[in-house]
């Protein structure tokens, strides 16, 4: 190794070290600085609730599959909700304010799922609190207020509802419900999206130990007074949830049912099912990684955020960001089938076959892009909403242009049968992969000496516009069309011959021993790894000497300052593959590292970017564990378990749960 990649590794492994979280664990990240900081989403798959260093409120709600028009340019973004969690707090008539307290940390419980803040209020009380969106039961959140009283105190809390500037027609109510005896208190706020498509109904309820306290309206909160004296913990929650027209006819009465349904489960059977759901997930699906806490942190961090951000059997798929932000406008792009899908895959196959079905229920207007732009079969839109239509901006060529992602579905599909060998499966879906090698047909240009080519895209490498040939899209192509081809066969369903010659004949340009990122590259630099995808994830490179040729000469190509995260995860898989214990593991560190914000390291997408949490990078430093150190391999017959690769500074790296058998493989 030279002495200059040497250096980098070294630099690598000290800022780590540096980065690391102060008193965490492998399960908990410990922020004690508010400096810079960049909060994490507590999510369920449904929805994001994104905490913030400002004490009792949250930064932001995030609502899956929820899109409506923005005001910038009527492109569809996905909808912030109504922040219902928020709490104004008073001690002895003293407003908690973010200047007025001290001793300041927040904890991320990666395990159970909560955030939990704790802090100081002068010489009057300390206060936990701790927020959580439920994974047991997918519309409600709750936060539990713990106050311990330095002296005889009184407490004035009341619950706020934030509304987000694109909600517009805001209202709200406070009801006493009752049935018989009892009394159940509910606290609401409707509005509309920005151009009308939906309602948003969120409502929230006070939860408390022993006896109940009377709530009441002041404007627009609603709270309580109460009494507490010295040392005496005193704890309650706000607790109810958020549903919209999307998912329910009558979002605000279902909303209502939400708070109503926590007061008769009461804080810890709400909190404990909670943690129950968390506990099932890690069971079924988790990494451990011996002798290098930080490592763990990080590795456990990303898994974290991907099974936050979907549920088996919503039919919903990941965004770039997932529930984290608005980030991309919370569209679905190849980032889902190409770099998340692939963990899910192997750790959570129910997760992955969610994002299938967003596919498989969007066919319909994939086929009629493809009839827009005179193809035949499907050609799926490069930015997804709920619709299925193209939602990219339209200054953005990628939107018509970069089409590589009809066959990364198609192989995402095919994928999840060789995982499962389902045959009904396969059989009831067969219609993506036939619909799209349909496509590929349809889109090629056959050449003078009868060979294929596929002309005018932006690449995987999206520095790469209008060229020709681009190596990922025409590979992809190629292996979609096989995929087609092997499903046929087990199907007896009939076989296009134009299948099969347009797969053996699409071109692959190559120069001077190197793989050519698409005809006519001269060595310009790449935006993200493009040739190197033809040997993992895809099966088109499969030489040594021509995949370690490629590697030499394309990570040196890559956009080092505002290059993505992926591609340093995809070449940490192939120098692990190839043996170079040395490379895959610096460039397992690099694919997270210098994307990492304080205080618990979310991603970023870019070493030079401010934009997290970067679940498609998650998923690509997931992948260089996995398939990379791991040696879990996807095959047409299901994963294959290779030796794996263990980086000297680990001591062991296990994986649970792998594949449909649930299958753990140790490596020491």
């Amino acid at each position: 190794m030279n002495s200059k990649f040497k250096l980098s590794l070294l630099t690598l492994i000290i800022s780590t070290i540096s980065f690391g979280q102060t008193k965490s664990d492998e399960w908990h990240l410990v922020a004690n600085s508010r400096e810079n900081y960049f909060g994490v989403a507590m999510a369920n798959g449904q929805i994001g609730i994104v905490t913030d260093d400002v004490p009792l409120k949250t930064k932001e709600i995030i609502l899956n599959g929820v899109y409506d028009g923005s005001p910038e340019n009527g492109i569809s973004r996905i909808v912030r909700g109504i922040e219902f969690l928020n709490l104004h707090l008073s001690i002895d008539g003293q407003e908690i304010l973010s200047n007025t307290i001290s001793d300041w940390s927040q904890v991320i419980s990666m395990k159970e799922g909560t955030s939990t803040t704790s802090f100081s209020f002068k010489n009057l009380a300390n206060i936990n609190y701790t927020i959580l969106a439920n994974r047991a039961v997918p519309y409600s959140a709750m936060a539990i207020v713990e106050i311990t009283p330095n002296k005889d105190i009184e407490i004035v809390a009341n619950n706020y509802m934030n509304v987000p500037d694109e909600l517009k027609e805001a209202k709200s109510q406070f009801r006493v419900l009752k049935d018989n005896q009892f009394i159940m208190p509910v606290f609401g706020t409707t509005a509309n999206t920005l151009n009308g498509k939906y309602t948003v109904s969120a409502a929230t309820t006070f939860l408390f130990d022993g006896t109940g306290e009377t709530l009441k309206q002041t404007g627009n909160e609603v709270g309580f007074t109460k009494n507490l004296l010295k040392g005496k913990k005193y704890r309650f929650a706000i607790a109810g949830g958020i549903c919209t027209s999307k998912d329910f006819t009558d979002p605000l009465n279902e909303s209502e049912r939400q708070p109503i349904y926590a007061l008769q489960q009461g804080i810890d059977n709400l909190l404990n099912r909670h943690k129950q759901a968390w506990a099932e997930l890690w069971k079924t699906g988790d990494i451990q990684i011996e002798g290098d806490l930080d490592a763990q942190q990080r590795v456990r961090f990303a898994l974290y955020n991907l099974y936050s951000y979907i549920r088996p059997e919503t039919r919903q798929s990941i965004a770039p960001m997932g529930l984290s932000s608005q980030g991309y406008n919370g569209h679905i792009f190849w980032d889902s089938e190409l770099w998340m899908y692939p963990t899910l895959l192997a750790l959570q196959p129910d997760m992955a076959k969610s994002c299938l079905d967003y596919r498989s229920d969007r066919l319909q207007k994939a086929k009629q892009k493809a009839t827009v732009y005179g193809y035949k079969g499907a050609m799926f839109p490069w930015e997804s909403d709920d619709t299925g239509e193209e939602a990219t901006p339209t200054w953005a060529l990628t939107g018509i242009f970069e089409q590589h992602i009809t066959a990364d579905v198609s192989i995402a599909f095919w994928n999840y049968y060789a995982l499962t060998q389902d045959k009904s499966w396969l059989q009831s879906e067969y219609k993506v992969l036939k619909e799209t090698a349909d496509f590929w047909v349809s889109r090629v240009v056959k050449n003078p000496d009868g060979s294929y080519s596929i002309l005018n895209v932006v690449g995987a490498d999206e520095y790469a516009q209008h060229v020709d040939d681009n190596a990922f899209t025409n590979a992809s192509a190629i292996e979609a069309l096989k995929n087609t081809i092997k499903a046929a066969t087990i199907l007896n369903e009939p076989i296009d011959p134009k299948w099969k010659d347009v797969s053996e004949k699409i071109i692959i340009h190559s120069k001077n021993g190197i793989t050519q990122n698409y005809k006519g590259y001269n060595g310009q630099t790449i935006k993200q790894a493009d040739v190197n995808l033809l040997a993992y994830p895809l099966h088109i490179i499969t030489d040594k000497a021509q995949i370690e040729r490629d590697l030499d000469y394309y990570s040196e190509k890559i956009d080092k300052k505002d290059g993505p995260a992926m591609a340093s995860g995809v070449v940490s898989v192939l120098y692990s593959r190839m043996g170079d214990k040395e490379k895959a593991y610096a460039y397992f560190v690099k694919s997270y590292l210098p994307n990492s914000r304080p205080p618990f390291g979310v991603f970023s997408e870019s070493s030079n970017s401010n934009n997290p949490y970067f679940a498609t990078g998650a998923g690509a430093m997931l992948q260089a564990v996995i398939y990379g150190f791991g040696g879990v391999e996807q095959t047409d017959s299901g994963l294959k378990y290779n030796k794996g690769l263990l980086p000297k500074q680990w001591k062991s790296l296990k994986i649970i749960g792998l594949g449909v058998d649930n299958k753990t493989i140790t490596i020491e």
